[in-house]
């Protein structure tokens, strides 16, 4: 992800692990560039955009489910912190391959600071104290909120964002949708409250993250893929030390807990984060945010097949009313889209 000299676009509400920088990178919503261009297709990644946006829904729609495993041998910290380390790796590894300078003023570390506790290290930490008593369907599907939150916060907090009829709709809808999950109408009974209010407030934290980014970092100078790096590492450093302080060193390293951890880290934070930015240099915000939708599908056939998870009828249908919403807060009208500004071409390297 390249340096961001201004915030365009949200990234996926989905993503459960957007990295503060994805907020701002100006790219083009018109598509792949074309083939009659030699140096735009010399420099096109091989794999198709396509097969790139499966395999990131693919891999953050897991991510509950190896939540959810990790945290049958490990504490909900140790899960956090466990996948920033193996994450923080694989982005490590990438800045040495592209030879990328560090920030190197005080007041960006600082900025990265205060992000990677709203991005990585609060979310990630709620989502798996939320997973110790609610499945990890419940979880993708609360998750799925993140755009509700994020538009209501950003007509509050960003005055370039102005309410529409459109956005008050999804947003209405969206949080119908909520309450149909939750199964309002039955007085909440069944449901964990305080695993539920977990995880909508890790839900809640990512859109607080990204609009202090907005506010904070566009224009830092510094490229995306060293403003995540960074933020991913300081992250990891918040976690180690509150860690020890609520647990204790674990007994062992179970070979299935271990292993989900290391895959959240390393493809759910680490190889994810990399995809987006492919996905949004290439194709555009607009496009590579669409991922949001699939996650909680994902997660929620993974739920059910694989960890064998209950399924009332409310919880889908109350997921489709959510991503309804969602979408509604997300879209313009079409005379509006055809009178706005086209966004500008990606920086390319």
């Amino acid at each position: 992800m390249s340096a961001p000299p201004a915030p365009t676009a949200q990234p996926s509400a989905g993503a459960t692990d957007a990295p503060a920088s994805s907020l701002s990178e100006p790219a083009s919503s018109a598509g792949p560039a074309s083939p009659a261009d030699p140096v735009d297709a010399a420099r096109r990644p091989a794999l198709d955009w396509r097969l790139r946006f499966a395999a990131l829904s693919l891999i953050w729609g897991f991510s509950f489910l190896l939540i959810k495993v990790g945290t049958d041998g490990y504490a909900p910290f140790q899960v956090a912190l466990g996948r920033l380390l193996s994450g923080t790796a694989v982005l490590a590894v990438a800045m040495a391959v592209k030879r990328e300078r560090l920030p190197r003023t005080a007041r960006t570390w600082g900025h990265l600071a205060v992000a990677a506790f709203f991005l990585n290290a609060l979310p990630f930490s709620l989502f798996a104290y939320a997973e110790l008593t609610i499945p990890s369907t419940l979880a993708g599907i609360c998750n799925a909120t993140s755009p509700l939150w994020g538009m209501a916060l950003s007509l509050v907090a960003l005055s370039e964002d102005r309410p529409t009829r459109r956005r008050v709709a999804g947003l209405g809808l969206g949080f119908l949708g909520v309450l149909t999950v939750l199964g309002a109408w039955q007085g909440f009974s069944g449901l964990d409250f305080t695993g539920t209010a977990m995880a909508l407030l890790a839900s809640l934290s990512y859109p607080v993250g990204w609009i202090y980014v907005r506010r904070t970092l566009a224009g830092s100078g510094s490229s995306t893929l060293a403003l995540t790096g960074s933020q991913l590492f300081l992250g990891t450093v918040q976690l180690a030390v509150v860690t020890p302080l609520f647990t204790s060193a674990p007994a062992g390293f179970p070979l299935l807990p271990t292993l989900a951890v290391v895959a959240l880290g390393a493809l759910g934070t680490g190889l994810a984060v990399l995809l987006q930015y492919g996905l949004v240099t290439e194709v555009g915000p607009t496009t590579a945010q669409m991922v949001t939708y699939f996650i909680p599908v994902i997660a929620t056939a993974a739920g059910v097949t694989v960890l064998g998870e209950q399924l009332s009828w409310n919880t889908p249908v109350g997921a489709l009313v959510v991503l309804a919403g969602a979408a509604l807060t997300q879209s313009r009208p079409r005379a509006a889209r055809a009178t706005a500004p086209p966004e500008p071409a990606p920086a390319r390297r």
